[in-house]
């Protein structure tokens, strides 16, 4: 899946040790379908070479406003016309000042100020210059004016400070560009997920889990983010990076345990939709061992179990009406090993949500591939086998005009 395919970008790039970075951002751009178009300052050809871009991208790289082989001789207006958007990495503190002001004195700052699509700076730069009032009033400025900064982060930068004003990595950058062209369905709206499996303690090494790698509930929090809303990830133990992280717009919480999971979902007192991916074990170990329990023989050990809480069914109990609508709306999901439909279904209604997913076939565990079955109050629907991400979008998607 190409999430920028057919998208005309205008990467840009400034002064700056950073700038280092901007040909992998480049080549993960492309990977994602966008065709690049790179843009860069005299200080920038200090620390990257124009001749590395062009290879790269494929195209010729512009550098200076005065560039005879536009034919009209007018690089400004002609570059920015067919663009989808304009992004810079590295922003310098110099070059977010001049077009915060409104300065242009050279082709990417004109281009900027001539621009006819929408601007997305990634800062760069030493601590002290990013904490600096000046720089600060640029940011204000600039966001008044509708840019869209990505970052900067807090880290190790090359003068071997550590502080806020590190570039955001390339796929982090890239992440965030994608979001930006996703519709905003869910702007304003809190969204809290539950995801992966959980793991339930038999002694202190060995336990009880599943097969769920927990990719689809990540996906979905990225598809959430990506339409605007302010999501809580509840995570039972899966290897997974936090999606969007960069943004701020998603929160997490590592839990282990089924019991963990309830307390740490129930904790939260207010969302809009409830995803409830999560694979949660029914069962938990009813006296786990304070010591790992030896081999004695072949006799195995007996195990007690219990029911653990039901975390789907005690959130929709707390489903209020809110301008005729349920408030969280509750979205379930089933995994079966035989007759989805029917198991899905009666799910759905002994819970007494609005909406049920289930995951199409057993194969899906650990797959970047997923099929869906989306089964609401008029009956089920296929969703075509895709990318978890593409479904996830979807989902979301149809999630949005429900509420």
């Amino acid at each position: 899946m190409q999430s920028l395919l057919n998208k005309k970008i205008i990467l840009g790039i400034s002064g700056g040790i950073a700038a280092y970075k901007t040909p992998e951002l480049a080549r993960q751009l492309m990977q994602e379908g966008a065709s690049i178009q790179v843009v860069m300052t005299e200080a920038a050809t200090q620390f990257v070479t124009p001749v590395t871009m062009q290879a790269l991208t494929g195209n010729p790289v512009y550098l200076s406003q005065w560039d005879s082989t536009i034919p009209n001789n007018m690089a400004h207006i002609e570059l920015s016309r067919s663009a989808d958007a304009i992004v810079i990495a590295p922003a310098s503190a110099d070059l977010m000042a001049k077009l915060s002001l409104g300065l242009a004195d050279d082709l990417l700052s004109t281009l900027c100020l001539a621009r006819d699509c929408s601007l997305l700076l990634a800062p760069a730069m030493n601590k002290q210059m990013w904490e600096h009032a000046a720089t600060q009033r640029s940011v204000e400025r600039l966001n008044k004016d509708g840019v869209t900064l990505l970052g900067p982060a807090s880290g190790f930068q090359a003068c071997g400070e550590v502080g806020m004003g590190r570039m955001l990595e390339p796929y982090e950058i890239a992440e965030q560009v994608i979001a930006f062209f996703q519709k905003k369905t869910l702007a304003g709206k809190k969204v809290l997920i539950t995801a992966g499996p959980t793991f339930e303690a038999i002694d202190p090494v060995r336990g009880i889990t599943n097969h769920s790698s927990g990719k689809m509930g990540f996906a979905i929090a990225r598809a959430a983010v990506e339409a605007g809303a302010q999501v809580h990830l509840i995570a039972g133990p899966c290897d997974l990076p936090t999606p969007l992280e960069a943004t701020g717009k998603i929160t997490r919480s590592n839990v282990r345990s089924a019991k963990e999971m309830y307390a740490a979902t129930l904790n939260v007192s207010d969302c809009d939709i409830f995803f409830a991916v999560a694979a949660v074990a029914d069962w938990g170990i009813a006296k786990p061992a304070k010591e790992k329990i030896k081999r004695q023989g072949k006799a195995a050990p007996s195990i007690e179990f219990i029911a653990n809480p039901d975390i789907l069914l005690d959130v929709a109990k707390t489903v209020k009406m809110k301008g005729g609508k349920p408030y969280p709306y509750c979205v379930g999901f089933a995994a079966e090993s035989t007759d989805l439909e029917a198991h899905a279904t009666e799910k759905r209604l002994r819970k007494g949500i609005p909406m049920v997913v289930g995951n199409i076939g057993p194969e899906t565990f650990g797959s970047d591939l997923n099929q869906l079955l989306v089964i609401d109050e008029s009956g089920s629907k296929k969703i075509t086998k895709a990318e978890k991400l593409q479904l996830a979008r979807q989902l979301i998607q149809l999630v949005a005009k429900k509420i």
